[in-house]
């Protein structure tokens, strides 16, 4: 099969599709790669390692799209619609609930798209390709929200960690699964106060094994989330519902609770975000104060860190793009849980959370 990996479009997106090393794995299989020159350059590989791999190097967006099998990081922009074909099979993360423009036109062009993110294995509701992005966003938001309490970024001037004779900042999260999971394992380890909250008692029990009392666990709704941010000097938004939007848990009323120069990191917002003042941002213009508030919603973090980020997508994805290079559309047949990353096909929404998203475009 002929596979495609085009350079990223997306703004200060720096992973690429295929590692030189998954592209060896798949020449290996008998197949043809076509890598857009310069694809791999922002996570540290060159067209030469490309090469070496067996991959072919083409010049141009068009040569690397118009491919049998098409491997991508992120959802195509608007500018990329052009190369979208029918009968062409899109693999990459799409995040449908939160882009109608992407999924009315994945529906007219007859492309086969499967989502990284709704991947699912069956039984376990575990989703594999979404948990090493969801590893680095979390650590990240940590990371990035510190960086944003400094007072020359417009923030309040709190060390999270603080020192002796001065308490910590505060760290609220809302939702504990694997975003929520790892922003507290950095927040604890930087020395902040951690606050998580989420609906799922059975995981709080979970999170109290892990953290014991250097966590504080509290069930998420409403006053207890509007309780715990007004004393919040970073606020991490780290729902998920599966192919869904994520609900507004925090309203603008609640936003305008917190203290200035507080700092909210919307994780969520890939998927619409569960903060009600917070849009999407950029790498390049990454923040925004609104009510006070330093807001901070770009839905590429991971695309921070290229090298790390490129390695630890291909570890999950490469068996999937093997079974599809292999196979062709039968995969979805012979692998449950990458049938459950289809979300359109033959010009149909398929994937039944997306479908309660968008129900007109159901046909």
């Amino acid at each position: 099969m002929e596979i495609g990996v085009p350079r990223e479009l997306k703004d200060q997106e720096f992973r690429v599709g295929l590692s030189p090393s998954s592209v060896r794995v798949l020449r290996e299989n008998g197949h043809a790669i076509f890598v857009q020159s310069q694809a791999g350059s922002g996570a540290g590989f060159t067209d030469e390692d490309y090469q070496e791999a067996g991959a072919e190097i083409v010049y141009t967006q068009e040569a690397a799209w118009n491919r049998e099998l098409v491997i991508k990081v992120k959802e195509p922009l608007t500018k990329e619609y052009k190369y979208l074909q029918k009968g062409q099979i899109l693999f990459t993360y799409l995040h449908l609930a939160a882009d109608r423009s992407l999924t009315e036109h994945l529906i007219d062009c007859g492309t086969c798209a499967i989502a990284y993110e709704t991947v699912e294995q069956t039984g376990a509701n575990k989703l594999p390709l979404l948990s090493p992005m969801s590893i680095i966003a979390g650590r990240l938001a940590v990371q990035f929200g510190a960086r944003f309490l400094e007072r020359q970024q417009g923030g309040r001037g709190v060390l999270l960690g603080g020192v002796p004779g001065v308490k910590p900042g505060k760290v609220v999260i809302l939702g504990g699964g694997v975003v929520g999971t790892e922003a507290a394992k950095i927040a604890v380890g930087m020395g902040a106060a951690v606050q998580i909250l989420d609906v799922n008692v059975e995981r709080l029990s979970y999170l109290e094994t892990s953290f014991g009392s250097r966590v504080e666990l509290l069930y998420s709704n409403s006053a207890h989330i509007q309780t715990a941010i007004k004393e919040a000097d970073l606020l991490i938004g780290a729902v998920l519902v599966p192919g869904r939007r994520a609900p507004i848990l925090v309203s603008r009323e609640f936003v305008q609770q917190m203290r200035p120069g507080s700092v909210i990191v919307d994780v969520a917002v890939d998927q619409g975000g569960c903060v009600e003042t917070l849009h999407v941002t950029s790498h390049t213009n990454p923040v925004y104060i609104e009510e006070g508030v330093v807001h901070y919603g770009v839905p590429n973090m991971p695309g921070a860190v290229p090298w790390t980020a490129t390695q630890a997508l291909n570890n999950s994805t490469l068996p999937y793009v093997v079974q599809l290079a292999n196979l062709g559309i039968k995969a979805l047949e012979v692998n449950p849980a990458l049938a459950k990353g289809l979300n359109v096909q033959n010009h149909r929404l398929v994937h039944p959370a997306v479908q309660e998203v968008f129900p007109d475009l159901v046909n």
